[in-house]
C-alpha cells in the first residue's frame, strides 16, 4: 500500500511538471516576437524601401538619403536640419505651381543653359575666329539663330551655335526673357535620319505610296505634323512622309552654319574656285519660290542661273532643263563649281551647286534658305560641268 501511495505521487508530479513545462512552451509560441535591436535596424540594408519592421518603439535613427523613410510606421518626431532638408528634397518639385518646371530647369531651353539669339534685320551675322573685325569668319548666323554664350570679351561673345564657334559682337544677341521669349517661338520638330543608309520620302503615309526623294542617314528634316508614326516634312521645296521606324525626333532651335574651307585639288581652274567663293557669300540669305534674287530671294535653279550669270554662262531659270547645257560626268568626277541635280527617279525637281570636300551649297526651302549641305544627303539624279 505504502509502495502503490508513493508511486501515485511521484506520477502525479511528473505528470503536473510536464504539463507546466509544456504551458509554458505554449504560452511562449503564442507571445509576440520581440521587436529587433537597433543594432539590426541599422545594419539593414534596404536600398529598395524595404521595411524592417512595422512597429518601432524605441529610438532609431532615420536614413533619409532617398526622402523615403525604412519604417513604415513611426510615430516619434523627427528633428532635420536643413542639409538634411535639402536631401530628403531631392527629386521633389517644391515652390512649383500650375506645373511650372524646377528651379534647376528654369533658365534652360533646349539644352541651352546661357542661351543667345541673333537679333539681326537682314543679311547674316559673322562668327569670327578671334574677337576683331579683321579675323577669320568661321560661320554665319542668321536672324533668330540660337546659340551657347560662353564668356564675354569686352564688347565680344565668345558663342557655339550648332557646329560653329567663335566671337560675335555682343550688341547683335539676345540674352535673358527676350531670347527665351523668341527661342519659344522659333522652336521646330525635326527628324534625324537612323538606321539606314538612305530614305524614303514618300507622298503618303505609306510603303505603297510613290517615293518623292531619298535622304541620306544622319539628315535632319523639318516635321510638320505627323500621323500614325508617319512624319510629314520638308525636303528642299518638296514635302512628303518619312516612316518613324528609321527617324530620331528631336525639338531643336536653328543654329549658325559652318562655312568648310573648301580644300581643291590638282587641276582646278581659277574660275571655279572663284565661283564657289562667289555662292558662298549668299549662305543664309532667303529662299523665295521663282524667285531670282541672291539677296532678296531665289529658288534653287533661280540660285544656279544667277551664280552662272556672274561667271558669263547662261542657264535657263528650271533645274530640268540646266543638265541640258553641259555635260553629264560621274558623282566620282565632281569638281567644285559642278551641278548636282536630284529629283524623284529621273525626274529632276532640285539643283545644287558643289563645292568641294563632299559638299553643296543651295537653295534648300523657305525655312533653311541657302545653306551648305552634304552632297549626298539625297541620292543625286545626275552631275553635270559646264566650267574647264
Amino acid at each position: 500500500m505504502k509502495f502503490n501511495k508513493w508511486m501515485k505521487i511521484r506520477v502525479s508530479a511528473v505528470l503536473v511538471f510536464t504539463l507546466t513545462v509544456v504551458g509554458v512552451a505554449a504560452y511562449a509560441g503564442n507571445m509576440p516576437k520581440e521587436a529587433p535591436k537597433t543594432a539590426d535596424m541599422t545594419q539593414s540594408n534596404l536600398t529598395a524601401g524595404v521595411v524592417s519592421a512595422l512597429d518601432v518603439a524605441s529610438e532609431v535613427p532615420l536614413d533619409v538619403t532617398a526622402g523615403v523613410s525604412d519604417i513604415l510606421t513611426d510615430m516619434r518626431t523627427v528633428a532635420v536640419d536643413d542639409m538634411d532638408l535639402a536631401t530628403v528634397g531631392q527629386g521633389i518639385e517644391t515652390d512649383s505651381q500650375d506645373g511650372e518646371a524646377s528651379s534647376e530647369e528654369e533658365g534652360i531651353i533646349c539644352g541651352y543653359e546661357n542661351l543667345g539669339i541673333a537679333d539681326i534685320k537682314e543679311g547674316n551675322l559673322n562668327v569670327r575666329e578671334e574677337a576683331t573685325t579683321d579675323s577669320k569668319v568661321v560661320g554665319k548666323m542668321t536672324k533668330h539663330n540660337a546659340c551657347e554664350v560662353l564668356e564675354q570679351d569686352g564688347d565680344w561673345l565668345k558663342i557655339k551655335s550648332g557646329k560653329v564657334q567663335g566671337y560675335v559682337k555682343a550688341e547683335y544677341i539676345l540674352t535673358g526673357d527676350e531670347a527665351f521669349a523668341i527661342a519659344e517661338e522659333e522652336l521646330v520638330t525635326v527628324v534625324t535620319v537612323t538606321g539606314t543608309a538612305t530614305l524614303r520620302v514618300r507622298e503618303k503615309p505609306s510603303t505603297d505610296s510613290a517615293t518623292l526623294a531619298l535622304v541620306g542617314e544622319g539628315e535632319s528634316l523639318v516635321v510638320k505634323k505627323e500621323k500614325n508614326d508617319w512624319y510629314y516634312v520638308e525636303v528642299d521645296d518638296q514635302e512628303g512622309y518619312v516612316s518613324g521606324d528609321y527617324v530620331e525626333v528631336s525639338t531643336k532651335l536653328p543654329t549658325a552654319q559652318t562655312i568648310t574651307e573648301v580644300k581643291y585639288g590638282e587641276g582646278v581652274s581659277d574660275v571655279r574656285v572663284a565661283l564657289v567663293q562667289y555662292a558662298l557669300q549668299f549662305v543664309g540669305n532667303r529662299y523665295v519660290w521663282g524667285g531670282t534674287s541672291l539677296t532678296n530671294g531665289v529658288d534653287c535653279s533661280g540660285f544656279t542661273m544667277q551664280v552662272y550669270a556672274h561667271f558669263g554662262i547662261s542657264l535657263p531659270h528650271h533645274s530640268g532643263s540646266q543638265p541640258g547645257y553641259g555635260t553629264r560626268i560621274s558623282a566620282s568626277q565632281a569638281r567644285p563649281g559642278d551641278l548636282f541635280f536630284y529629283g524623284n527617279g529621273s525626274r529632276i525637281n532640285h539643283v545644287a551647286i558643289y563645292i568641294g570636300n563632299g559638299q553643296i551649297v543651295h537653295a534648300s526651302n523657305p525655312r533653311t534658305g541657302i545653306k551648305v549641305s552634304n552632297a549626298y544627303y539625297r541620292t543625286p539624279v545626275c552631275v553635270v560641268s559646264y566650267l574647264p
